[in-house]
């Protein structure tokens, strides 16, 4: 129990703790949830005193603020304003939008939880038992889009700690990056003329398919990228992977005949600003699209686990095999830093690997007679 009372100054006729017409300084004593307290509240307005300690009490702890009330719903929205407002892609927005909107909220009002203050460590422990159909790294990645929303939630303060920052990650292992071999990479071109010939603009054109899979393989761009890939990107035998933020651009150049098959689908296209679509259509979109045609693809060429980002692997893999270092394939790839690099592609650094090697090597040098010893 909190007390209020005024500390009378030596000027001050009264000495009466009860008094409350003066106007010196106000203290409390008292314990609250346990913890014992006894100090100014650098106040002299009995009416404000009250209302502090009132907050505190209804806080349940002392130098506690009553939480400002926002309903779940209301926070994803304006979370997801936020968002956009910040100019994330378009396709940050859509995984937020996915797990919020079609995952969380659903769960929330499942368990009539209205008001993100009334979620707990418990709750959202409960929450990801639920999650039974998603794999290790999903559920990974969506534990951190809880933990950014939640986050966001404190900031605007509705809630007074991130209830997600304690749960723990589930354990994921990641596989190897597989490149396309050199078979593959023939057996998926050769395919490429099983389709049969559509209009000028036909998307599974043989020769259109070819065009876009050789883009994928020499320029390392993620699909959706190439989906987009604009015209004015492609000067000579370069194409301009994208722009630094100091106004630099990264080019790679492409081999003289994928330029020439590129500039080709730039006379067929029905928007010659595009190589591979016409300009309207989302990168969403676009890249479902093509996802279902190269799938097919792989199907005819008889590949297994054949996908698009195989072909961004294949890019850097022999990249890093020729020698070139971990730094430019980052800076190629578009990575922020070169740590995304190594944690995908450090089993292939031909560095790393004939330095391996040579310390391996070493070794037998240093204790012959014990190796003789050991084949005898």
């Amino acid at each position: 129990m909190l007390t209020i009372f005024r500390r009378h100054l030596k000027d001050c006729s009264h000495r009466s703790r009860r008094y409350r017409r003066c106007r010196c300084p106000i203290h409390v004593e008292g314990t609250l949830a346990g913890e014992p307290i006894r100090r100014a509240l650098d106040l002299t307005s009995w009416e404000a005193a009250e209302n502090l300690i009132h907050q505190w009490n209804s806080a349940g702890k002392i130098g506690g603020s009553l939480a400002k009330t926002e309903t779940v719903k209301n926070a994803i929205a304006l979370y997801l304003a936020d968002a956009t407002a910040r100019n994330l892609s378009e396709r940050s927005v859509y995984r937020y939008r996915c797990f919020l909107e079609r995952s969380f909220l659903p769960w929330c009002e499942a368990e009539r939880i209205k008001e993100v203050r009334t979620l707990t460590f418990e709750r959202l422990a409960k929450y990801r038992t639920s999650w039974t159909t998603w794999s290790s790294y999903t559920a990974a990645k969506n534990l951190e889009l809880l933990r950014m929303f939640l986050r966001f939630c404190r900031k605007a303060k509705w809630i007074d700690d991130n209830p997600a920052e304690d749960l723990v990650s589930p354990k994921t292992e990641a596989s190897p990056t597989l490149p396309f071999t050199d078979e593959e990479e023939a057996k998926i071109l050769a395919a490429c003329s099983l389709y049969r010939t559509h209009n000028k603009h036909g998307k599974r054109s043989p020769a259109r398919l070819r065009a876009f899979v050789l883009t994928l393989r020499y320029s390392g761009l993620r699909i959706g990228d190439v989906a987009m890939l604009e015209t004015k990107r492609l000067e000579g035998s370069s194409l301009l992977l994208y722009t630094h933020k100091t106004g630099v651009g990264v080019y790679v150049p492409l081999p003289p005949f994928v330029a020439d098959e590129l500039r080709i689908q730039a006379q067929l296209n029905s928007n010659p600003d595009y190589f591979f679509c016409t300009g309207k259509s989302t990168i969403k979109c676009a890249t479902v699209l093509w996802q279902r045609s190269l799938g097919t693809l792989f199907k005819k060429a008889g590949v297994v686990n054949g996908y698009a980002h195989r072909y961004r692997d294949t890019f850097a893999v022999s990249l890093l095999l020729q020698g070139v270092p971990i730094e430019d394939v980052a800076v190629l790839l578009g990575h922020a830093t070169t740590a995304v690099t190594q944690k995908h592609y450090a089993p292939w650094v031909q560095a790393r690997r004939e330095r391996l090697e040579e310390m391996v090597s070493r070794t037998w040098v240093a204790e012959p007679c014990r190796l003789k010893l050991l084949v005898s």
